[in-house]
């Protein structure tokens, strides 16, 4: 049985679980200020929760393609009282999508049972941060660049190979660090520095990501790879895309869907896991 350490919480990973997404920020792509309230982001968290979301992974700072990075100060003023009022109040673990480790020093102080690091630990002290801390959870993501200039012609000779070689060396750096393999996730980053051919071919071969050993996420959730393939839907427009991306994602392996859509999407899993 695949299981996740997440603080004080062990996430069994026997069939595929969804993390509801909850961006505290003005600026992402899909839901820019929806949740920037405080009082309305925990509302929200409560409502995925109660929708099937077995984790909630809270950002501060968009990664969307141009996105402008905030400061310390700022992301922690946006994500920390979050944390702190979930914790005490929902029974599920708590990710927080950051690269800076002074937000994951903090975040983890006030509850979080997973860092989400776009960056996969490379900023200084990041790694550090996750190794002292014992049984929190790691999910390490694959970029190409930076998120303000990831999409300017990103080329790969074979993207599956580069991606699971990146990912499997960055977990063994953190093995090699202390941090227990039982805390390891590891995420292809979809539409992070890549085009949609490379994105279609990361989704279609999950299955040898997954044959690494370690727990999957999939973020697929209304990215432009999934109006991409609507025609240009906008996102408004890509629900039932994302959906299907997620089921395909699940079905090949993917163990942790990160999505905007939770209650369409837990239902769907709940057909997967009949199914597998």
């Amino acid at each position: 049985m695949m299981e996740l350490t997440c603080g004080k919480h062990r996430l069994e990973l026997t069939s595929p679980v969804v993390m509801g997404i909850l961006n505290i920020t003005p600026d992402s792509f899909s839901d820019g200020g929806r949740y920037a309230d405080h009082s309305t982001a925990i509302r929200h968290a409560l409502a995925m929760v109660e929708a099937g979301a077995a984790i909630i992974d809270i950002g501060g700072e968009s990664t969307r393609p141009g996105a402008d990075p905030v400061t310390l100060q700022q992301e922690l003023d946006r994500v920390i009282p979050v944390v702190e009022r979930l914790a005490a109040e929902i029974p599920v673990p708590l990710s927080v999508d950051t690269s800076k480790p002074g937000v994951m020093r903090e975040a983890i102080g006030a509850g979080a049972g997973i860092i989400n690091d776009v960056m996969a630990l490379r900023e200084e002290g990041a790694l550090e941060v996750l190794a002292d801390s014992r049984d929190v959870a790691v999910c390490l993501m694959h970029m190409q660049g930076r998120p303000r200039s990831m999409q300017k012609n990103p080329v790969y000779g074979d993207v599956v190979s580069e991606v699971r070689a990146f990912l499997l060396e960055r977990a063994q750096t953190c093995r090699s660090a202390g941090i227990d393999a039982s805390r390891i996730v590891l995420d292809p980053g979809f539409g992070f520095g890549k085009l949609l051919e490379h994105n279609v071919a990361l989704l279609k071969n999950i299955d040898l990501l997954a044959a690494g050993g370690y727990p999957v996420l999939a973020g697929v959730s209304r990215k432009s790879m999934i109006g991409q393939l609507l025609e240009d839907a906008p996102v408004e427009r890509r629900l039932s895309g994302s959906v299907a991306a997620a089921v395909i994602a699940a079905m090949r392996g993917a163990s942790i869907l990160r999505v905007h859509d939770v209650r369409e999407t837990a239902d769907a899993m709940k057909i997967v896991k009949a199914l597998l």
